[in-house]
């Protein structure tokens, strides 16, 4: 009985495994080949669930989704013989999954290494066929068009898609680069320099100019002084000549007592004369001659 039952057990297990063998799932992310003795027999890419013959035969599982091939810095001539370092990155993803594992055997490394190889040859045709201009902003979103068609008929050879190709950098080549620099550097320099001297001689002119107008404002000045003191000292001398021609005696007297005013403001003035000196002429008498 003990013997039966576990016969019975084994045959079940056998059963259950075979069947479990015999059913494999393919998920929307994904595409499989069925393999017989190592033969491919067919590959599926509708999700879902799908049979085979357990033990006989085998499934591979591939990632269909989109794949993102970032390729290292590389230097293209343009028509002008000039470098540029272009960084550039690639979207791909397994279009015939079949031809892409009898191609590469099923390795993304080996994918990714002939795709780097046939974006950089359509790359650097592209480029040798324009100028520095051209690639940095006329023609940039043309050329990363004509390089992902170009890509994909060529990667359709080992199953694959190309869906876009995109140039993160465009750059002059490092040297090429610091010469730029140093040339934008000195020119510059050579400007503010240029801007500096033509300021520092408006400065001057303004100076100058400034400097005349003064000169010509103290002449004016001066010259309406002088002209005013003249006719100022032409009144007074009028006044003068009026009044000493009206009384001359009292006149004589005025001058005389304003005389000894300035004379002797104090008690240590002192003047040394001849005692009949015309100075004093109002000290000796009472009344003039």
């Amino acid at each position: 009985m003990n013997t039966k039952l576990l016969a019975g057990l084994v045959l079940v297990f056998l059963v259950v495994a075979g069947a479990s063998s015999a059913i494999y799932t393919v998920d929307q992310r994904e595409k499989a080949i069925v393999f017989r003795f190592g033969e491919i027999i067919e590959s599926n890419d509708e999700p879902g669930v799908h049979f085979k013959i357990p033990f006989i035969e085998d499934v591979q599982k591939f990632d269909a989704r989109i794949q993102t091939m970032d390729a290292a810095a590389e230097r293209y001539l343009t028509i002008e013989k000039k470098n540029l370092v272009v960084d550039s990155f690639v979207k791909w993803r397994i279009r015939d999954v079949a031809k892409y594992y009898v191609t590469v055997s099923g390795l993304i490394s080996s994918a990714r290494a002939r795709l780097a190889q046939r974006v950089n040859d359509s790359l650097r045709e592209e480029f040798g066929k324009r100028t520095v201009q051209e690639v940095i902003s006329g023609d940039r979103g043309k050329i990363m068009n004509i390089v992902q068609q170009a890509t994909d008929e060529q990667a359709r050879e080992i199953g694959v898609e190309v869906v876009d190709v995109r140039l993160k950098r465009v750059d002059w080549d490092p040297e090429i680069s610091e010469r730029v620099y140093k040339r934008m550097d000195a020119e510059r320099s050579r400007v503010a320099k240029e801007l500096r001297a033509q300021g520092a001689e408006e400065a001057e002119k303004i100076r100058a100019d400034a400097e005349r107008q003064r000169e010509i404002t103290l002449a004016n000045a001066f010259r309406e002084a002088e002209q005013v003191r003249g006719a100022g000292d032409a009144t007074a001398t009028a006044v003068y000549a009026d009044a000493f021609g009206r009384d001359s005696e009292f006149y004589t007297l005025y001058r005389s007592l304003n005389a000894y005013k300035e004379t002797f403001q104090t008690e240590k003035d002192l003047l040394v004369i001849e005692p009949d000196s015309e100075f004093f002429r109002y000290f000796k008498k009472a009344r003039p001659e």
